[in-house]
C-alpha cells in the first residue's frame, strides 16, 4: 500500500501521535480524517492542513457516535486504506493511595474502556468499511494500526490500568490479524516506548528525567515523527502483518 493516494482515519489525531500520523499522511500524498473531541484542535488542525484533511468531531466512548464518523470519513474519501488508534489516556495511580484510598474500579474501567474497548470497535467499524474496497496489489483492502505501549509488557507501579488496557492492545492484534486474514486486511501495533509528546510533557519533570535515563541508545525521547515514519513503513511493507513492533531505543522498564 502507497501513502499517496491513499485515505486514512486517526484517532485521537489533534495532539501528539495521532497529528504526527496525519502529518505523514498528508504530507505523502494521502487524505486523512481527524476524530477527536469536539472540543479539540482538531478543526484548526484540518484547516491549516488543506483540502487533504477532514475533522470529525466524536466521543469515541459512543459506539453510535463512532459508527457514524468512520461512515462520515468513508463518504468523504470514497474509501478508506488506513485506521490508526491512538486515542487513549494514562492515569497513574497506585492500588492504595497516600491518603489511603482504594484505587476506583471506575478509574479502571475507564482506562480499559478507552484504551481497548473503543479501539477494538473502531477497528471493527472501519474494518465493515475496507470489506468493500476494491483490492489492491497481493489482494489488499486495509490495514489497521493500533497504537499500545511498552507499558503492555513491563508495567511500572502505578499503571495497572494502563498497563492492563495495553497489555490488551498487543493480546489483540495477532487474533485480529487472523480474523481479517481473509478478507486482505493486515492489522499491525506499535508499543512506543517513552514520546515527546503531550502526555508525557503533563509528567512531573522529576519523572521525565527518570525516564530519560533509562534509554539504551539513543539516549533521548522519541519523536511523534519517529512513530508517523512507522506507520509509513507498516502501510507500505505488507508482508508486515499481526505483530507488535516496540519503538523505544531498547529501553526496558523498571518497577519504579
Amino acid at each position: 500500500m502507497q501513502v499517496a493516494g491513499s485515505a486514512g482515519l486517526v484517532t485521537g489525531g489533534a495532539s501528539g501521535l495521532g497529528r504526527a500520523v496525519v502529518e505523514m499522511l498528508v504530507e505523502g500524498g494521502a487524505r486523512a480524517a481527524i476524530l477527536d473531541l469536539p472540543e479539540s484542535s482538531g478543526a484548526a488542525i484540518a484547516e491549516e492542513l488543506g483540502d487533504a484533511a477532514i475533522f470529525v468531531p466524536v466521543d469515541v466512548r459512543d459506539t453510535e457516535q463512532v459508527a457514524a464518523a468512520v461512515a462520515t470519513a468513508a463518504d468523504a474519501f470514497g474509501r478508506i486504506d488506513v485506521v490508526v488508534g491512538c486515542a487513549g489516556v494514562s492515569p497513574h495511580r497506585q492500588i492504595f493511595a497516600n491518603d489511603g484510598k482504594l484505587f476506583p474500579i471506575e478509574l479502571f474501567r475507564r482506562t480499559v474502556d478507552i484504551n481497548l474497548n473503543v479501539l477494538f470497535d473502531v477497528a471493527c467499524r472501519v474494518a465493515e468499511q475496507m470489506v468493500n474496497n476494491t483490492p489492491r496489489e497481493d489482494g489488499e483492502r486495509g490495514l489497521i494500526v493500533n497504537v499500545a505501549s511498552i507499558a503492555g509488557y513491563e508495567g511500572q507501579i502505578g499503571q495497572t490500568a494502563y498497563a492492563a488496557s495495553k497489555g490488551g492492545v498487543i493480546a489483540l492484534t495477532l487474533p485480529l490479524a487472523r480474523d481479517l486474514a481473509e478478507y486482505g486486511i493486515r492489522v499491525m501495533g506499535i508499543a512506543p516506548g517513552m514520546v515527546n509528546t503531550p502526555m508525557l510533557a503533563s509528567a512531573a519533570q522529576e519523572y521525565r528525567d527518570s525516564l530519560a535515563d533509562l534509554q539504551l541508545f539513543p539516549s533521548r525521547f522519541g519523536r511523534p515523527s519517529e512513530v508517523a515514519a512507522l506507520v509509513r513503513s507498516f502501510m507500505e511493507i505488507a508482508l508486515l502483518n499481526g505483530e507488535v513492533v516496540r519503538l523505544d531505543a531498547g529501553v526496558r522498564l523498571p518497577p519504579r
